[in-house]
């Protein structure tokens, strides 16, 4: 007994506190899954629906569609599960190399499904050609936007017990947006676009088979936000080169390009509608990485706070002030765009998904009617799935495999080719 010691009052009641924390398990938030779903089924709608009505498909340069929305969506959930999974971080180099770890699986799966195209589904030419494999896509981007949030989540927060504030702890968060920001405008108003040309080959031209083409778009100008003189385009034309961007971009649907009804691009056309064009590229990555760390700051609300009023709250005010920042900028005169993720879109689409967010929380959380979202959150749980399913031919690119050069230089042709000549 003597070496009994009681508790102090502050010690004490922390106690029970501390017991409920480590001993109850949180419950997993359905509407997360249903938003997840509900990305899944936008996506299926704009691929399989934007042949029929021109508001479903993607917008051909400015302004927004359906599709323009599925994105961010992604990218925005992407953004609060650092939220919840980095909650409480022991050891901050270990969490570090499991969130790249799992970022560079994505990438790499995204590259795997989204890297080839399409030479002839009933014959051995198809696969992904090295020499023209496309590094960025849909997958790649939200690997990064969520390894730019990981990162953020995991080093960046000053957690205190006594924390004041949902917004205190994370200013660090808020210097990263603002620095992406100012760089992504520095790149796209501040670069000299010179004037450039490129080669254009089979696979994105009307051109016979044995043909290419040589074109020049004249630019030499600086802060142009088209298609053809943006320094966007000129930055992954340098990085990447031309023949990994993706060959078919939107904007052949504007009006100067003349696409014909089997998406065949005259010969007569602009020369910029021949090039390709990646709408994932390397300067838009920095503002979708700002979404994903938006999404990040929703995830907080929901990590700390329990009420549920409370929570709708702080993401009604902090979606309608991010909507109406990004109605301004694009009052002003900086275009709504999703080729090239400008900043006023990336805030519309972010509050359109924390809007979104924060009704079917209402509606699934807050008043439990989950049967009538049932089929949207199993689509949520097997997302990853699903993708991989209506996005790539897996089980043709398993058999066929990689190739270079040529497309009969795959794994499958030359065992064929070796079998015959036995």
């Amino acid at each position: 007994m003597e070496n009994y010691k009681p508790l102090s009052y502050e010690e004490e009641s922390q106690l029970p506190e501390k017991r409920i924390i480590d001993h109850v398990k949180p419950t997993r938030v359905a509407s997360l899954d249903v938003f997840r779903g509900l990305c899944v089924f936008l996506m299926m709608v704009a691929d399989y629906g934007g042949s029929i009505s021109p508001l479903i498909a993607h917008s051909p340069w400015n302004g927004v569609h359906l599709a323009d929305f599925v994105m961010p969506f992604f990218l925005f959930i992407a953004g609060i599960s650092p939220a919840l999974v980095y909650k409480k971080v022991p050891n901050r180099i270990e969490a570090t190399w499991k969130a790249v770890l799992r970022a560079g699986k994505l990438f790499l799966l995204g590259v795997l499904l989204q890297g080839g195209y399409f030479h002839g589904v009933t014959s051995l030419t198809y696969g992904v050609d090295i020499k023209r494999i496309r590094w960025l896509g849909i997958l790649q981007r939200i690997s990064i936007g969520y390894i730019v949030a990981a990162l953020c989540e995991i080093w960046l927060s000053r957690r205190t017990r006594r924390e004041v504030g949902l917004f205190k702890g994370y200013y660090w968060h808020w210097c990263i947006v603002f620095a992406l920001s100012a760089i992504y405008a520095g790149l796209l108003y501040g670069l000299y676009v010179p004037d450039w040309q490129f080669n254009a080959s089979p696979a994105i031209s009307e051109l016979p088979s044995n043909a290419s083409y040589s074109y020049k778009v004249k630019c030499s100008v600086r802060g142009d936000l088209g298609p053809a003189c943006s320094s966007a385009g000129m930055i992954d034309r340098y990085v990447l080169g031309v023949d990994h961007l993706y060959a078919k971009p939107v904007y052949r649907n504007l009006k100067e390009c003349n696409i014909s009804s089997n998406g065949q691009v005259p010969k007569s056309s602009p020369a910029w509608c021949h090039a390709p064009f990646d709408p994932e590229g390397i300067l838009s990555s920095l503002t979708a990485g700002i979404t994903c760390i938006i999404g990040l700051q929703y995830g907080h609300i929901l990590a700390h706070l329990q009420d549920h009023k409370r929570r709708l709250h702080n993401w009604s005010v902090f979606s309608v002030s991010i909507f109406i920042l990004g109605l301004f900028l694009a009052f002003v005169g900086i275009p709504v765009n999703k080729s090239l993720y400008t900043i006023s879109y990336m805030l519309i689409t972010s509050a359109s998904a924390g809007i979104t967010f924060c009704a079917l929380y209402l509606l699934v959380d807050f008043y439990g009617l989950r049967r009538l979202t049932s089929v949207l959150e199993w689509m949520g749980v097997h997302a990853l799935s699903i993708f991989v399913l209506i996005t790539s031919n897996l089980a043709i690119i398993v058999i066929q495999g990689f190739y270079w050069r040529h497309p009969e230089n795959n794994i499958i042709h030359w065992i064929i080719t070796c079998f015959v000549h036995k």
